[in-house]
């Protein structure tokens, strides 16, 4: 992993050295990915089906760490790109105790930094950058995310158990993120790349929400295979009702498409990714917003378009060359749109059905939890709750601002707070460059904000997916302002 170097950053530096291709040895790993899949069949008919997928497993693992140790960039484009399919899938279900996803990004994390090690020991120049306006609250936001809540929970005579422990990795987890992005994508080729690594991914989520929702049957049945259990539905006609899709959680889901449609309205800001691969990313894209069936993924595109109709006049004055677009994505997603507003008003009230359950499960649940000492210390790390009904087991904090102070206090929620003015006020110069660096930039503004708003009612930042794609955009604009910098 070595200091990012955009464009500009290299040509003050004087001549570039060679630079190993991305794309270098990723036929041999289809070749052995095939040699993998021969073996898993004869030992499947030989020995079994268990060991047959524990040493195909094995190999692949071992395939995949030596490839983001030879090609870091091979890491960030291995998790980037399989995170919205494979992360809705539950732990236990395909490996002991973690998500795919979980164990693919440790191992090309790991793979990563080995490959850094070694080539530090031949003599390469390795130095990990450090840029204060981000790292420094971003560092101290880790800090009250994992250390602080267990230090009071140990201060107050409370154990933490081990669901405490695992609710601190998902931070741990965005900030790992943060530096493999920012470590390993330098150039403005591999920043494009990385973009349709998020987009393409995106699209094929809308899709799969699009046709859940339209109750497609074979699309049903696969999503029964692995990705039911996450959503909670036990059978067919239950997957449904929204568009969980491969995340196995329609809120997330949402997150992901939307933010995925935000880059990609920005890359046509600057005429990056093709005039008809925008146009069918932005179908896929925008049926999907509608398929998602979440009150939330409606108010983040309400904000993000807004947000995009003032950054970019231009795009303003083309919004009646988009509307027949919008109308085709509506009729195709309108069944779980219209499905999602048919509870409004059920019980006499202005609000979904689902946000009364929420404020009863705030109010009866978790708020008398909160006293003069949680309200600064932080109850317990889990914010989970055992439900006291039968019909239900578990009970989940459904508030962003209470999250925050659940887990950790006030100074949790300041820490944020702290860490978003500063993300904000750094991304503001670069949003007026041009190119992917710049329309990264744009998409981390606007993500961002609409975060801040949805956290009014939605916890979002430690969601599968959501976190992912915003630390991806954040290193990826830091580490282009920093090179930027030092030129």
């Amino acid at each position: 992993m070595t200091r990012p170097a955009y464009p500009q950053a290299r040509a003050a530096a004087g001549p570039a050295p060679a630079v190993t291709d991305p794309n270098e040895g990723f036929g041999k790993f289809a070749g052995l990915a095939m040699l993998a899949t021969a073996v898993a069949a004869v030992l499947g008919a030989t020995v079994g089906a268990g060991a047959a997928f524990g040493v195909v497993g094995g190999i692949l693992g071992l395939i995949i760490f030596v490839a983001a140790a030879k090609t870091p960039i091979f890491a960030t484009y291995a998790y980037i790109g399989t995170m919205p399919i494979i992360s809705g899938i539950d732990r236990d279900e395909l490996i002991p105790l973690v998500r795919p996803n979980e164990a693919l990004l440790a191992l090309v994390m790991a793979g990563a930094i080995t490959g850094a090690y070694l080539r530090m020991l031949r003599g390469d120049s390795i130095r990990p950058r450090f840029y204060g306006p981000v790292d420094a609250p971003l560092g101290i936001f880790l800090l009250m995310a994992t250390v602080w809540p267990v230090a009071t929970m140990l201060l107050r005579d409370l154990p933490p158990a081990g669901e405490d422990y695992a609710s601190t990795l998902p931070m741990v987890k965005l900030v790992g993120i943060y530096f493999l992005v920012r470590y390993t994508v330098h150039t403005e080729q591999e920043t494009v790349r990385l973009i349709r690594f998020i987009v393409w991914p995106g699209a094929t989520v809308a899709l799969v929400a699009v046709l859940q929702t339209l109750k497609f049957g074979p699309m049903l049945a696969l999503l029964n295979t692995f990705w039911a259990s996450a959503e909670g539905a036990s059978e067919l006609e239950g997957l449904g009702d929204r568009g969980s899709a491969t995340l196995g959680s329609p809120i997330a889901a949402g997150d992901v498409i939307i933010i995925s449609l935000i880059i990609v309205l920005c890359c046509g800001a600057r005429g990056l990714l093709g005039r008809r691969e925008r146009l069918v990313l932005a179908l896929l894209l925008g049926t999907g917003v509608f398929a998602a069936g979440q009150f939330s993924t409606w108010i983040a595109a309400l904000v993000g378009f807004a947000l995009i109709a003032w950054r970019f006049p231009e795009m303003r004055r083309q919004a009646t060359r988009f509307a027949p677009l919008g109308l085709v994505a509506l009729v195709i997603g309108f069944p779980a749109f219209v499905g999602r507003l048919e509870g409004i008003g059920e019980y006499g009230g202005w609000v979904p059905e689902s946000w009364l359950g929420r404020y009863d499960n705030l109010a009866h649940l978790f708020i008398p939890h909160f006293n003069w000492v949680t309200i600064w210390t932080g109850v317990r790390v889990n914010p989970v709750l055992h439900a006291p009904e039968r019909w239900r087991d578990l009970t989940y904090l459904e508030s962003g601002i209470l999250w925050f102070v659940w887990i950790g206090g006030i100074p949790l929620l300041l820490a944020f707070l702290w860490l978003s003015y500063r993300v904000l006020r750094t991304v503001r110069p670069a949003i007026r460059h041009p190119g992917a660096f710049g329309a990264c930039a744009s998409s981390l503004e606007i993500v961002w904000l609409f975060l801040l708003v949805l956290t009014l009612i939605d916890p979002h930042l430690q969601l599968r997916g959501t976190g992912d794609l915003l630390f991806t955009l954040l290193a990826i604009t830091v580490g282009g302002i920093d090179a930027r910098r030092r030129t």
